[in-house]
């Protein structure tokens, strides 16, 4: 199949240069600013007596082919211009001629013309303005406007948008509150793989928002497009020398302070495009900061209720973190202009994301019920065993992204090429990590008793008696240390692509036919090989690696030092003793290779004058599947001689299927100024390529009872169909009211499940696996989401000075996500928050600039337990950001950012006993950034 598809492309490509050869007569030109530096994408130019419209590309040009001989008035609109320029045309029976615009904007600084606020705001409206479908934009110097450490920080500003933290950093993006696994990522043109084993998510984590050009957030689906998104598809650009006309070099210094870590740390970048010739330019640059922050957590599971009505957890765990983050990204740009139709690009990004993490815990272990009642309950060692546990991990994982493509379109009269070859890989190593370090003790009639108090959202707790060996570092003895000698996961794809249209120009407007192809070559494989020792040949205790505490929440002394119990083991790794059983187990479960080939073709038709636009067509795409995992059993007293037995059964299988996905978007301006769009299309989410995998852990105990893990080679995609209507007004200069209502009908959505050895639709068997307790991912039968999103931008030039320079920014969104499981029970969809908002104040006049953001986001469903009353949310969070920029120069900027002003705590929960019981509380405190930024 794969080598009929390329012939069929390659015939397809020698026929259209055939054709190509006769060439009718046509219009280009460029629209730029008033300065003739920056290029206006989204202008509109039309030509009124033929009802044709363009749009100006990123370079800022535009074309009219097919035209017939004779004299044409051409008019240029731009959302931010003070008004329409005109020119008069003579076209001749056959050649090119050229019309370029200069449009004046209500701006009088062409300094800020290139980085402010108002014209951000007005080329974001614009681009969404011109889009196909619906969809929101964020331009290179809006990400600048905002104190974001990442894309994903940078994405949550536009409507529909809920971004998941990890460490108070943002990391995965939730469009319209559904699952970041329903999202595409794409770097200039190129997906972008996951760097993590088990998921499909790009962590934007990995990314600076430093040298992005744009972000575009496409809510509906063309033909053309990769099918594979629910959510939306992320299209991340990079800077290219033809963004601009004049040659551009910047640099950017700073210095970053977390109020907990007490530290400031560095963030410096650099970028720069040029043009060598007329028709060749690069452009590029680096980005690098160092971010050490520190986070107080805690965390609880297994709630229960005593016999006396008192709330309890069976664990709970206080949690001291302390994480050094360093980012590095480069990009290189190289564009060229081989002929005037013809343009060829090489486009490259280097992206490394290093995390070096210390965790401490101090975590209790309950095996019996306590005394008390309400939420304050007193534990003692007379009534059953109290463990507890000291540990701390010292690990440090390195993730890189890296994207190539090389490509090209040629526009010969009116017919167009565009082609692309690509290459993606990411990875994610974590080699030497000592994740973790334990130390225990046990309580069991030594008159040790504590009391804890769960009426709060961080429980507080008194050590009652016993305190002598509750607090004495050397009553902790080694249980267990934990190796991770290699973890390595890869994800990499090559695609190859091709797209042939053909315009024919009518009197009312211009058809467009156009057909494509798209070979992805995918390959996900995690290898793992973990170590793990439980004994020491000597004295090791908890006294040998004693540090100091920097907790805040409660008291953990003692604790180890962050870096100490490493140092120790490794030192002294010949006098530990290997589990050598456990070691096996845990080495084998993880590992496996998914190879996915998706071929895909399509044909659409597109209809576009000065008032309507219709896109519609079909595309199809053949996904085929190769995976290899394993069965893994641990089986207790397994050997004739009593031993514990490791058993591991290689597993391989294939599997193919096929979709057709119809699509239509239609964007109607029934008057100047408004927009109304409506889009229908099938889309679909392949499940996550580790979930696929025929892994199956079980691990049987002495009395023959089996739990495990599941994966689930039988999981179907998520397929949805979807649909979209909106209005848009721009009712004023760089001013925009927005709705827009969608609906998504999803069947086969992922959700993990508990299963015991009675329930449906199992019974204790699952691929030839017996089973007593599992954990298996499955689909479930069907979901509904349906919303609305709302937007009003707005720029107050009207207003009397000093006001003039207000600019105001708000959105909102609203979601329903219901589905229902395998069992009937309804459930809101997972990371669906039910409400988001997010609210800019701008006020931008001479050289200052000040701009404070909140965020909102609701509580959403993060887990599904067995139960509702086991299912795990994360409540509701707001957060404040604020920054001030000065031009001290024209060229020189100094400015001042304050992140999470407020403090938002993360806060996790399950519904349980009629209230919200704590599974995970996190707080931050805020970060402060000053620095500079010069542009030449």
């Amino acid at each position: 199949m794969r080598r009929q598809l390329a012939r069929s492309a390659s015939l397809i490509a020698l026929s259209i240069f055939a054709v190509s050869a006769a060439s009718a007569s046509e219009i280009r030109g460029t629209v730029l600013d008033e300065s003739g530096v920056r290029p206006l994408q989204g202008a509109e130019v039309t030509i009124p007596e033929l009802g044709r419209s363009a749009f100006a590309e990123r370079d800022g040009s535009f074309q009219f082919s097919d035209l017939a001989p004779g004299t044409y008035t051409l008019e240029a609109t731009y959302l931010g211009s003070d008004a329409n320029e005109t020119a008069s045309v003579t076209v001749p029976a056959t050649g090119v001629v050229t019309a370029d615009f200069r449009l004046g904007t209500t701006l009088e600084d062409d300094v800020i013309i290139i980085v402010g606020q108002l014209a951000t705001q007005t080329s974001a409206l614009a681009r969404k303005r011109a889009a196909d479908g619906v969809s929101s934009v964020l331009t290179r110097d809006a990400i600048g406007q905002f104190p974001d450490q990442n894309v994903a920080e940078s994405i949550r500003r536009l409507p529909g948008i809920n971004v998941l933290n990890d460490q108070g950093e943002g990391r995965f993006v939730a469009v319209r509150g559904l699952d970041p696994n329903l999202n595409s990522t794409s770097v200039n043109g190129v997906r972008v793989p996951s760097p993590e084993s088990d998921i499909r998510a790009v962590a934007l984590d990995v990314i600076s928002s430093e040298l992005i050009e744009s972000i575009e957030v496409k809510k509906s689906l063309t033909p053309d497009m990769d099918a594979d998104t629910i959510g939306a598809a992320i299209e991340i650009n990079t800077t290219s020398a033809f963004d601009r006309t004049d040659d551009l070099f910047a640099v950017k210094a700073e210095g970053s302070y977390n109020d907990l870590r007490d530290e400031w740390t560095p963030r410096v970048g650099a970028e720069f495009a040029m043009r060598l010739t007329d028709d060749l330019g690069i452009a590029g640059g680096v980005s690098y900061d160092q971010r050490k922050f520190s986070t107080d957590n805690v965390e609880a599971e297994d709630w229960a209720v005593t016999d006396d009505g008192a709330l309890y957890p069976e664990a709970i765990e206080f949690r001291d973190y302390d994480v050094e983050r360093e980012r590095f990204t480069a990009t290189l740009n190289v564009d060229m202009r081989l002929t005037p139709g013809t343009e060829l690009y090489v486009r490259g990004l280097y992206s490394q994301f290093d995390d070096q993490e210390y965790r401490r815990r101090l975590i209790f272990g309950f095996d019996e019920e306590p005394s008390g009642t309400g939420t304050t309950v007193t534990f003692s060692d007379a009534d059953g065993e109290i463990g507890v546990e000291r540990d701390v991990k010292d690990r440090f994982e390195s993730q890189r992204v890296r994207t190539l493509s090389v490509g090209g379109e040629t526009i010969e009269g009116p017919w167009t090429l565009e082609y692309q070859a690509s290459w993606a890989l990411s990875s994610e190593n974590e080699d030497g990590s000592v994740d973790p370090t334990t130390f225990a003790q046990d309580f069991d009639n030594n008159g040790f008793a504590a009391t804890f108090d769960f009426s709060d959202r961080v429980p507080a707790f008194s050590v009652d008696s016993g305190a002598g060996l509750f607090f004495d570092p050397a009553r902790y003895e080694l249980d267990e240390v934990e190796l991770t000698d290699r973890s390595d996961a890869q994800d990499e794809e090559f695609a190859l692509q091709l797209d042939v249209g053909r315009t024919f120009a009518t009197g009312g407007g211009d058809f467009t036919v156009q057909a494509g192809y798209k070979g992805r070559w995918r390959q996900k494989r995690f290898d793992g090989e973990i170590r793990l020792y439980d004994g020491f040949d000597g004295t090791y205790t908890l006294a040998n690696v004693v540090g100091d505490p920097s907790y805040r929440l409660a008291g953990l002394s003692p604790v180890p030092s962050f870096s100490g119990a490493a140092d120790f083991f490794f030192a002294n790794r010949d006098r530990f003793e290997l589990a050598d059983v456990d070691s096996q187990f845990d080495s084998a479960v993880e590992d496996y290779t998914n190879d996915e080939d998706i071929q895909a073709g399509y044909a659409l038709g597109r209809w576009e004058s000065t008032s309507l636009r219709v896109i519609g067509g079909v595309r199809v795409e053949h996904t085929e599947n190769e995976i290899s995992g394993n069965t893994v059993e641990l089986i207790e007293e397994g050997t004739p001689d009593g031993e514990d037995l490791v058993v591991v059964t290689p597993n391989e299988l294939e599997r193919s299927y096929t979709d057709w996905l119809p699509s239509l978007n239609v964007r109607y301006t029934p008057v100047d100024r408004l927009v109304l769009r409506a889009a229908g299309y099938k889309s679909l989410v392949r499940p996550n390529l580790a979930y696929l995998a025929p892994r199956f852990a079980i691990e049987e105990s002495s009395d023959e009872e089996r739990e495990g893990e599941f994966g689930n080679p039988d999981l179907l995609p998520n397929e949805a169909w979807n649909a979209d209507i909106s209005a848009e007004w721009y009712f004023a200069t760089s001013s925009a009211l927005t709705a827009n209502a969608f609906y998504k009908d999803i069947s086969n959505y992922l959700v993990f499940r508990e299963y015991d050895a009675d329930d449906a639709p199992f019974f204790g068997s699952y691929n030839g696996v017996t089973f007593d307790e599992a954990v298996i991912p499955e689909n479930g039968d069907s979901a509904e989401v349906f919303g609305a999103e709302f937007g009003y931008a707005q720029a107050f030039t009207m207003l009397p000075a000093p006001f003039d320079g207000l600019l105001l920014n708000v959105n909102y969104t609203y979601t329903d996500a219901s589905g229902t499981l395998a069992d009937g029970r309804e459930i809101r969809l997972p990371a669906t928050s039910e409400h988001t908002a997010n609210a800019v104040i701008g006020y931008e006049k001479g050289p200052l600039s000040i701009r404070v953001a909140a965020t909102y986001r609701d509580l959403y469903l993060d887990e599904v337990g067995g139960g509702a009353d086991e299912d795990r949310y994360v409540a509701d969070h707001l957060q404040l950001d604020g920054s001030v920029k000065l031009f001290v120069t024209d060229n020189i900027q100094i400015f001042g950012e304050w992140v999470n002003i407020t403090d938002e705590p993360y806060f996790a929960y399950q519904n349980f006993e009629g209230g919200r019981r704590l599974l995970q509380y996190e707080e931050y405190s805020y970060t402060a950034n000053f620095g500079v930024r010069a542009t030449f």
